[in-house]
């Protein structure tokens, strides 16, 4: 059995997982190979680096946006006219269940996507069907959602277990106003997941980071007893003074 444990000690989102994943020996040409299948290549470009953070070497992963600069022109646009704008959750349940990926990566995707659907309409008081991921997040989430899916199939990965989630403290700016960490999707996500304490002022999982590990792990512990057969660090975006935003993954029999 090959076991691959998230060891999320400075909190995951979704490009962490995936730097994480190509740098523990994912195929980053079959992940492109099979985004293509999305048909969503105009709107973006990968990128991932090797980067060090406070003296760990780790793969940075990016999902840089084309013309994110002249997005805003279609703001006021509605109808079909979609473009950056906004995706509901039917828009990406069908733009996933069309792109013919295997029934393991279609199947994982659409669970990771509905934790998200189910935890923003609950705080928003509206039915999944009427849930929209706004702008640019919209592709990011899906690229990072369905990259992680499509990477573990690859990998051959059978079990899946996390170390408790840390969510950081203090407060966050997002669009409806100031809101405490974790953010109430990210908390409602978690649900049923075990919280770790952390004492830096950041948010440290995301609403995606959350979800994957929420719908993924079958357990939440210390590292499971095994052979490690290969370790992989994925940077996240943010820089602390003494400690490394890196997600750690290890996998092994």
């Amino acid at each position: 059995m090959k076991t691959l444990y998230f060891d999320c000690f400075s909190g995951m989102s979704g490009d962490m997982t995936i730097g994480a994943l190509l740098d523990a020996g994912g195929d980053p040409s079959h992940l492109e190979e099979e985004l293509k299948k999305l048909h969503m290549d105009s709107e973006y470009e990968l990128k991932w680096n090797k980067v060090v953070k406070n003296g760990i070497t780790g793969t940075k992963f990016d999902v840089v946006l084309a013309e994110a600069d002249h997005h805003h022109e279609h703001h006021h646009s509605h109808g079909q006219h979609h473009h950056h704008g906004h995706r509901s959750y039917k828009d990406i349940v069908k733009l996933i269940e069309a792109a013919g990926f295997s029934d393991e990566v279609t199947n994982m995707s659409l669970k990771i996507f509905k934790k998200i659907g189910e935890a923003e309409g609950k705080i928003h008081g509206m039915p999944l069907e009427s849930v929209h991921f706004h702008e640019v997040g919209a592709v990011d989430s899906i690229i990072d959602i369905v990259g992680t899916a499509i990477l573990i199939q690859q990998m051959e990965i059978d079990v899946i277990k996390s170390a408790h989630v840390p969510v950081g403290s203090g407060r966050i700016h997002i669009d409806h106003g100031v809101y405490p960490i974790p953010a109430p999707a990210t908390l409602e996500i978690l649900l049923g997941v075990p919280i770790a304490a952390s004492e830096l002022k950041a948010e440290l999982t995301t609403p995606t980071g959350a979800a994957i590990a929420a719908v993924l792990a079958d357990e939440f512990c210390t590292l499971p007893a095994m052979k490690v057969d290969a370790i992989g660090y994925g940077a996240g975006t943010k820089t602390f003074q003494d400690h490394p935003n890196v997600l750690r993954v290890i996998i092994g029999e």
